[in-house]
């Protein structure tokens, strides 16, 4: 098998004890010895996350932003220079390949994250296709990054931060050009927590000290590192979606997994499965992402049957035992006629069912508002 890829911060992150675990090809945390620990110090507290094995591609050339229109759902023309957007990436059919996000830095030049080595195939054929001026690259390996994420995110980052001030940044929007510990850093009002915080972008050989000075700086208000066992629990308690997991490319449309918002069939720019998404929307995807809080203390196993009167109506998607609200929960694709607060069903469990109420969604911080305090 051939080595695992390790990041900019793998060194000073194995020194505190991580266990390592293989996403795609890279080595990545998945815990430092207490999950809940780690999950519990993101809600209440801040975390520090090394989530530089997500993909970044750097778009470059005077058709970038046109590209970037092109392959997401969402209007990426009107972005302003220090924007970050979400939204899908769809096949011409307006099932999902990918999620993810893009920063414009200048009318010419933009850089997306999203999560396979695929991904870079699909930007460039669709720049080729439709004869774009723009250049993609893949530069994952030189802009390593943390996520610092937690209600005291901002107070132990602010002191630490020259070139922004992080109380008027706005949620999704960055700055360039900061300093952060005395290294410079694109600082992001953006994460995968469900909580206030920043990611913070370096260049590989300043990584280590990055890393051991906001550590350092954030340990006396309670900030630990944390790694994907706790990324797992955040995420489902948040709502948050992770390829393959909660959707499947070319199987999924972006309505089924309550991505609405970040669809924009009416945008001026012809983007990949526009017609087929107005289709969707119109008919109404079958099957809709929601919040099961599961009765009993087995959590079920990940593609276990919902069924409601003896009637399959949905999977489990991402199962998990909640740390925050102390019992289990799942998100699961269930029928849309299913979707309301209190609606009961079973949950295949072993050789049996357990039942499951369905929940506001997502679970925790339903509303959204924590990433916007």
């Amino acid at each position: 098998m051939p080595a695992l890829t390790r990041s900019a911060f793998y060194d000073v992150q194995d020194q505190l004890g991580a266990e390592w675990t293989d996403w795609e090809g890279w080595a990545w945390a998945d815990h430092f010895g207490d999950p809940v620990a780690e999950h519990e110090a993101t809600r209440n507290a801040s975390n520090i996350w090394d989530e530089s094995p997500l993909r970044k591609w750097d778009m470059k050339g005077p058709d970038a932003l046109a590209l970037a229109d092109a392959l997401f759902t969402n209007d990426m023309s009107a972005l302003e220079v220090g924007q970050v957007r979400y939204g899908a990436i769809c096949d011409p059919d307006g099932q999902m390949i990918m999620d993810g996000t893009i920063f414009k830095l200048a009318d010419d030049h933009c850089f997306s994250i999203t999560s396979y080595d695929s991904d870079l195939d699909w930007f460039r054929q669709v720049a080729s296709d439709r004869g774009l001026s723009v250049e993609v690259e893949d530069v994952t390996a030189d802009m390593p990054h943390l996520q610092v994420q937690g209600p005291k995110s901002r107070e132990i980052l602010a002191p630490l931060t020259e070139g922004v001030d992080l109380g008027a940044l706005r949620y999704f929007r960055f700055e360039e050009n900061a300093k952060v510990c005395g290294v410079p850093c694109l600082v992001s009002r953006t994460g995968y927590s469900g909580e206030l915080g920043y990611e913070l972008y370096c260049k590989p050989e300043q990584a280590a000290d990055l890393w051991n000075a906001v550590l350092d700086a954030g340990r006396p208000q309670g900030m630990l590192p944390i790694g994907l066992s706790a990324i797992e629990t955040l995420r489902i308690e948040s709502g948050l979606l992770f390829p393959d997991i909660d959707y499947f490319p070319h199987k999924t449309d972006p309505y089924e997994v309550r991505l609405d918002k970040v669809v924009k069939p009416d945008k001026s720019g012809d983007f990949v499965g526009k017609d087929a998404l107005k289709r969707i929307a119109s008919d109404g995807t079958p099957r809709l992402l929601t919040t099961l809080r599961i009765d009993g203390d087995q959590t079920p196993e990940y593609g276990a049957a919902v069924t409601h009167d003896g009637r399959e109506v949905g999977i489990v998607r991402s199962p998990a035992e909640s740390p925050t609200f102390g019992g289990q929960i799942a998100m699961a694709a269930i029928d849309r006629d299913l979707n309301s607060e209190g609606t009961r069903v079973e949950v295949a469990l072993g050789d049996g069912t357990t039942t499951a109420s369905v929940a506001g969604f997502p679970l925790y911080d339903t509303e959204k508002s924590r990433p916007r305090s």
